[in-house]
């Protein structure tokens, strides 16, 4: 049996959260924020997310100084006939590039953001998601120097908008 002396029964005490949907029909990002500083893990929940565009979605993290848009260490790959993966710094993505994503792509699934290490603020990043005959993985990691305390879901331009679906986060 594994000891940590870290972990207290008031640790082990915090609820398992689900934050407010937010539908992804219009805007550019959908944030999460205020997120406490106990949580040690995030799991993101996409039902039925499309955009207007090329551009892959991808998930940001970030503390109160902000997203973090660079950084990251993901590798992503995309599942139709054969495999096509993409080593990606920008944030955990979903899609590898403009060839296998665009508008009329609608995915649903989720991805989990675990904190390593809180001396060392790593995060890591796992999850699958199913699209329009494709299956979409990331896995990967982000170091960030404080805590986290918001998630951002975008695209990597910035600028495609997002137009069906729901996105949520449930933590603990």
């Amino acid at each position: 049996m594994i000891e940590d002396a870290s972990i207290t029964p008031a640790k082990l005490s915090q609820p398992l959260t689900q934050a407010t949907a937010q539908a992804t029909t219009s805007g550019t990002s959908k944030d999460f924020t205020g997120i406490p500083s106990w949580v040690r893990r995030i799991t993101v929940t996409f039902n039925g997310v499309s955009t207007n565009g090329t551009s892959p979605p991808v998930i940001r993290i970030g503390t109160s100084g902000g997203v973090q848009a660079t950084g990251y260490t993901c590798v992503n790959s995309v599942v139709v006939t054969s495999c096509v993966t993409l080593n990606d710094t920008t944030g955990f993505l979903i899609g590898v590039n403009t060839t296998n994503w665009g508008a009329g792509v609608v995915a649903s699934g989720q991805l989990v953001l675990t904190l390593l290490d809180a001396a060392s603020g790593v995060w890591s990043c796992n999850g699958m998601l199913g699209a329009s005959g494709a299956i979409y993985m990331t896995s990967g990691s982000k170091t960030l120097s404080g805590v986290l305390d918001r998630v951002r879901f975008t695209t990597v331009n910035g600028t495609d908008a997002f137009d069906a679906g729901s996105i949520n986060i449930l933590y603990e």
